[in-house]
């Protein structure tokens, strides 16, 4: 997941600084909005493969990666390998947006970087928020050829059909926990990462050539 976070943060920056650039001030929400949103579809060229070996090995189907990519290569073909591609947008790019348009705007409003507890709190409450949508983008990708759900909608009716309401919120807890440690840790990376670059760029004076006396 490194990569796709690679991904995510060399598109999201400087959209963001462009976007900033061409929105009034009063609309930098949507500015962030949008570049996480774009970030996180960049992103799931990534994710979504590694998320449905991860799934397919999680559910016992598959001993190993290499084994699940080369039998989902051969039984489904390309497109087995973004088996609930629309799910996985339907639950990322809400949450990317979310989640870094809340940060961005704490930031602006506190003139500072977000310290650890409050990026727990965003995360954690981003992650609850969409937890619904992850349920269904699991069901979609585990499903595998069985295609026991013709889609987002029939997934949704099936399990509140068969399940009840309360099954969209499985594994709420161990999600929020999850992504309010993670999301925490990869702010905090983030931010001193940047503070680094910062830190190493040239000032304008240094950066320009000493005149020839």
């Amino acid at each position: 997941m490194l990569r796709a976070s690679a991904l995510f943060v060399g598109v999201y920056e400087p959209l963001k600084q462009k976007l900033l650039r061409m929105f009034p001030e009063n609309l930098s929400a949507f500015a962030h909005l949008t570049a996480g949103a774009i970030g996180g579809i960049a992103a799931s060229l990534i994710r979504v493969p590694t998320e449905v070996v991860k799934q397919r090995m999680q559910t016992g189907q598959f001993t190993s990666a290499a084994g699940a990519v080369r039998f989902i290569a051969a039984k489904e073909g390309f497109k087995g390998l973004y088996a609930g591609y629309g799910s996985f947008l339907l639950r990322d790019l809400p949450f990317d947006a979310i989640q870094f348009c809340i940060y961005e705007q704490i930031r602006i409003g506190y003139m500072a970087a977000v310290n650890f507890s409050s990026s727990i709190i965003i995360c954690a409450l981003t992650g609850a928020i969409t937890t619904p949508l992850d349920v269904i983008k699991t069901r979609l990708m585990v499903q595998g050829s069985a295609n026991q759900y013709n889609g987002i909608v029939d997934c949704v009716q099936t399990i509140i059909k068969e399940e009840g309401p309360s099954a969209l919120l499985k594994g709420v807890g161990p999600r929020v926990l999850w992504i309010g440690i993670g999301g925490s840790i990869f702010f905090g990376v983030l931010e001193g990462t940047k503070r680094f670059l910062a830190e190493r760029r040239p000032t304008p004076s240094e950066s320009q050539p000493e005149k020839v006396k």
